[in-house]
C-alpha cells in the first residue's frame, strides 16, 4: 500500500535530526581531506580552514540534538549515529589535523619525532573514544550540571585553537614537542574523573559577567582568544576540583547518584 502524505511527512521528520548529523560528519571529513591534501604544502589557509571545518561540525553537532527535541524525534538510531559521529569529528579529525599541522614538515629530519606525534595524536583519538563510551553508559547515572572528564567536543577545540590562532605548520622540534605534551594532555582529561561544569549550571550574573569580559577579549585578541580562552577553562576546572578536594563549597559539589 502506498503510504500517505500524512506518513510520509512523519518519515521526514524523523530523518530530520540524523541529516544534520550527516551535516556534522561532513564537515569532519572535509577537514580530514583538507589537511592530509595539505600536508605536504604546508599552506597556513589550509590549516586554519580545517580547523574551521571542526568548529562548523561542532555546531552541526548541537544543532542535531535540538532539532530533535523541537521535533519530538529523539531516537535511540540517532544517538548511536550522533556518538559514532562524535568519534570522527572530534576524535579522528582533530588528531589527523594536528599530525599533519605538527609533524608532517618535520618529519623527514626527525622520523622519530614524527612517530611520537603519531603515537600522541592515537592517544588522543583513543581517550575520546573512551569518554563517549564512558559517557553513553553513564548517561541518567551522573549529576547533569557537570560532565566526568573534558567532554570530547571541548577537547577537540581545545587542540584545533592552536591551529586557529597559529596557522603556519610547525618547523620547529621544541614546537613538536610541545604539541605532543598538548595531545596527552587533553587525552588525559578527557578520561580522568576531574569535573567540568556543563551548561546546565544555575546562571547568575558573574556568568554574563565573564561573558561579556569573554566578548571584548575576543575584539581584542581575536584568533589567540581561543587558546586563552580553553586554558582558563582548563585552569579553572582543576582549581575548582582542587578547593572541593580542601573543603571549598563555592560552588556546589556534583550529586552521587546511586545504582
Amino acid at each position: 500500500m502506498k503510504p500517505t502524505r500524512q506518513q510520509r511527512l512523519a518519515r521526514a521528520k524523523f530523518a530530520l535530526p540524523s541529516s544534520v548529523t550527516l551535516l556534522s560528519i561532513a564537515c569532519g571529513f572535509g577537514s580530514i581531506v583538507l589537511s592530509v591534501d595539505n600536508a605536504r604544502i604546508g599552506d597556513a589557509s589550509n590549516y586554519r580552514m580545517a580547523a574551521l571545518l571542526l568548529v562548523a561540525a561542532g555546531v552541526f553537532d548541537a544543532l542535531d540534538g535540538f532539532v530533535a527535541r523541537m521535533t519530538k524525534t529523539s531516537s535511540e538510531f540517532g544517538m548511536q549515529l550522533d556518538s559514532i559521529a562524535d568519534v570522527m569529528n572530534f576524535g579522528c579529525a582533530p588528531a589527523m589535523l594536528l599530525y599533519c599541522y605538527g609533524f608532517t614538515l618535520l618529519g623527514p629530519q626527525h622520523p622519530t619525532l614524527l612517530r611520537a606525534g603519531g603515537l600522541a595524536c592515537f592517544i588522543f583519538v583513543a581517550c575520546g573514544a573512551l569518554r563517549l563510551a564512558r559517557f553513553n553508559v553513564s548517561v541518567g547515572r551522573t549529576d547533569p550540571r557537570y560532565f566526568v572528564g573534558m567532554p570530547i567536543t571541548a577537547g577537540a577545540a581545545c587542540v584545533a585553537s592552536v591551529v586557529v590562532a597559529w596557522p603556519a605548520p610547525l618547523e620547529q622540534m621544541g614546537q613538536a614537542l610541545w604539541l605532543i605534551l598538548l595531545m596527552v594532555a587533553v587525552g588525559t582529561l578527557m578520561v580522568s574523573t576531574v569535573r567540568f561544569p556543563s551548561s546546565k549550571q544555575k546562571k547568575s550574573p558573574l556568568l554574563f559577567g565573564l561573558l561579556g569580559a569573554g566578548l571584548a577579549l575576543l575584539a581584542y585578541l581575536q584568533m589567540q582568544f581561543f587558546v586563552l580562552f580553553f586554558l582558563l577553562y582548563v585552569s579553572a576546572t582543576l582549581l575548582i576540583n582542587i578547593g572541593w578536594q580542601l573543603g571549598w563549597r563555592g560552588l556546589a559539589q556534583p550529586e552521587v547518584f546511586q545504582d
